[in-house]
């Protein structure tokens, strides 16, 4: 059986205040009200949140690098690499192009723009000038040529995460392949493993003052009365989240042998940092820790969740054609059904192109709007006031996506350490497997058979 990874022992039960879940509650409850209160300073906490954000994103390409090349460089059948890759971009595929068409079909049954009679004429096409100009630096060959870095070591240096994957591949594989040569770098590599995630434990020390920054300028800035008018497109795009969440994704668990609820309590604490701070990045080296600790074999980690983060935008996907088709209605477009069509797949493409991209939620649907021009981009400015408020739901589901589709992505290619994943969620262990060893597996493979 694997070792989880390195981490620093915890004491079993902490007192309830030092529990970082705890924390990151009391500090966005506290930024909420000084926000609300006293907007001025609460505007000015900015800094606490941005800082802290930062701090996270600086850790990400080592904790990415060192997990994915130490997870190849032990694997003993090299072409494993490509057929977990494989099966996580099916995966992805199929699971955000389900989000658009959910999005799709509950804009139609709830219509959230219906009855608004806006005139297009009336909106002010600036307000929204810089996101459209965004989402015309983006296409699709440029996103695929951006993931090749200039330099070896530019990725460390960048915000790109997938140009450290990139990099973090080939890296482990060169290192598979030289084998024994190469083992007193992966000895060192491996050693490296322990001190970075002791850094992880260290920044997330400060999550409760980001969670608390991020809040209150957000609550400052916007205000709660901006969410009055636009309610109803406020209250379908989080329904229909946790609906897919639940009902789909929590399907999908359920088929694979463990239960969503559990799974999001196992992650209460990064969830609460995500909501706080609206990135799911913030939370990104945390879930990897977490999900090879639930017994999802390092390689698989490594690739998934990195790569989960640009190609599995859940949240994004169901907000993209939810708004698109709330400004339709808003302002009375009538869209046939091979526009629509032609919305999605637009959306589909766009989406991947955005990856990366600060924001990318409100560019994308601008790169979408933009070449589906029977809906008018300059009614972005209707929702560009509630943005802010959608993007903590958009993070909290692209966030849950790639938790369960790591364990799933695991278990499709037997490299899930079932007892692992069961202590882990806190449920009772399975009886023993009786299923015969697979015999694809070789002496030394050291993959888990699933009976489920």
């Amino acid at each position: 059986m694997r070792a989880p990874p390195p981490s620093t022992p915890t004491p079993e039960r902490l007192p309830f205040y030092r529990q970082l879940y705890v924390q990151v509650v009391a500090a966005i409850v506290l930024g909420a009200a000084l926000g609300h209160w006293d907007p001025g300073l609460g505007e000015a906490m900015k800094p606490l949140g941005d800082a802290f954000i930062k701090l996270v994103k600086m850790i990400i390409a080592p904790v990415v690098f060192l997990t994915i090349v130490t997870g190849i460089a032990g694997m003993q059948q090299l072409h494993s690499v490509g057929r977990v890759f494989a099966k996580a971009m099916a995966y992805f595929l199929f699971f955000s192009t389900l989000a658009l068409v959910v999005g799709l079909l509950v804009a139609h049954v709830v219509k959230p723009g219906a009855g608004m009679n806006i005139d297009p004429a009336d909106l002010d096409p600036t307000a929204v000038q810089g996101f459209v100009q965004q989402s015309h630096e983006m296409t699709l060959v440029g996103f695929v040529l951006d993931i090749i870095p200039k330099t070896l070591l530019s990725p460390f240096v960048g915000d790109n995460i997938l140009q450290v994957l990139f990099i973090s591949v080939l890296f482990g594989l060169s290192l598979a392949i030289v084998g024994e040569r190469g083992r007193p770098v992966t000895a060192m590599l491996e050693a490296l493993v322990a001190p970075v995630f002791q850094l992880v434990h260290l920044l997330m020390k400060a999550a409760p003052i980001g969670a608390f920054g991020a809040i209150a300028f957000t609550i400052g800035k916007y205000g709660l009365e901006s969410l009055v008018n636009l309610a109803w497109l406020v209250g379908s795009f989080y329904v229909t989240s946790l609906l897919f969440v639940v009902v789909i994704l929590g399907g999908v668990c359920a088929w694979s042998g463990f239960s969503i609820f559990r799974l999001a309590r196992y992650l209460k604490a990064e969830l609460l940092l995500v909501l706080g701070t609206s990135s799911s990045e913030s939370a990104l080296p945390s879930l990897m820790e977490k999900m090879e600790r639930a017994g999802c074999a390092k390689s698989v980690v490594g690739l998934v969740v990195p790569t989960g983060y640009s190609f599995n935008l859940d949240g994004t996907n169901i907000y993209m054609t939810l708004a698109a088709l709330f400004i339709a209605q808003a302002t009375n477009t009538e869209l046939s059904a091979m526009q629509q069509v032609t919305l999605l797949l637009v959306a589909m493409i766009s989406s991947k192109g955005a990856a990366g991209v600060t924001g990318a939620g409100f560019i994308t649907l601008a790169a979408t709007l933009a070449v589906v021009p029977e809906v008018p981009v300059a009614g972005m400015a209707l929702i560009l006031g509630i943005d802010r408020f959608m993007s903590e739901c958009r993070s909290i589901t692209n966030f849950m996506g790639n938790a369960v589709a790591t364990v799933v992505v695991a278990r499709w290619d037997g490299a899930l350490d079932r007892d692992a994943l069961h202590r882990a969620l806190g449920t009772p262990l399975p009886p023993p497997l009786a299923a015969a060893p697979d015999p694809a597996a070789g002496p030394g493979d050291s993959r888990h058979v699933t009976s489920d």
